[in-house]
């Protein structure tokens, strides 16, 4: 794993995390769950543009949260018993499905680790959020409405959360303390194949998008990997709090 990528550019992927036949099982399990709300797989006329459903439960999802890939790169970028992961993935899984319509949700943000009352919220230390997860059920390519994300922003929402000490804010207001370059930036996009997770930095600045151009639907759950939060006096080796720190010495996208 390129830890060094990680600390900079704010994510890195575990790929083939899990295998493509418990993929497939849990894919299953999400159509499964749309069938509640009358989206079926068989009838691309109940399809909608996105459609959130809380990541089911199950054999699969317990054989994908469990993958000692994935449990390695929790230690090693968090710290060995740091860390906390839902044994089911869980977290939401907004299933995007081939749709020029747009389906709402879309915008700048990074995640917030705690209900605040108005929404998620997060601070300087990570409080409750060691890593956002990315788990792809199925194959996504460049066409599929993939997640994006700007390398390097999770160092300026470092030091935006700062500015708002330990109470924090809104994972949703932090961009707009960013300066507009911020978003001119490299992108990534995460792409890959059904079994790959991408672990995010919790600062990472990131987006949903549209449309989907692709031909299957998108599935792919993002659950929080939870910790404490991270110590900023230098003390944590941790990549997590090392990409945090680097954020407070470079203000430069700060507005």
């Amino acid at each position: 794993m390129d830890v060094d990528g990680f600390v900079r550019d704010g994510y890195t992927v575990v790929r083939g995390a899990f295998d493509a036949d418990t993929a497939a099982s849990c894919r299953a399990a999400i159509w499964a769950s749309l069938a509640d709300q009358g989206v079926r797989a068989e009838d691309p006329g109940t399809w909608r543009p996105a459609v959130r459903i809380n990541t089911p439960g199950g054999e699969p999802f317990r054989a994908a949260a469990a993958s000692p890939a994935l449990r390695a790169a929790y230690d090693l970028l968090i710290g060995p018993g740091r860390w906390r992961a839902d044994p089911n993935v869980g977290g939401t899984v907004p299933v995007r499905f081939p749709s020029e319509a747009y389906p709402g949700e879309v915008g700048w943000h990074i995640e917030g680790s705690w209900w605040g009352g108005d929404g998620w919220w997060a601070n300087v230390h990570s409080k409750d959020r060691g890593l956002l997860a990315l788990f792809l059920f199925s194959d996504v390519g460049p066409d599929d409405a993939p997640t994006k994300l700007i390398l390097g922003s999770h160092r300026f929402a470092a030091a935006a959360l700062a500015t708002r000490g330990e109470a924090g804010m809104p994972g949703v207001d932090v961009p707009g303390l960013l300066r507009p370059s911020t978003f001119c930036r490299t992108t990534a996009d995460a792409i890959g194949l059904a079994g790959d997770v991408y672990l995010c930095h919790p600062f990472i600045v990131h987006t949903a998008t549209w449309p989907h151009r692709g031909t299957e639907p998108r599935m792919m759950a993002q659950p929080a990997i939870w910790a404490e939060g991270f110590p900023l006096d230098g003390t944590d080796p941790s990549p997590v709090a090392r990409a945090i720190v680097d954020g407070l010495a470079d203000d430069s996208g700060a507005g």
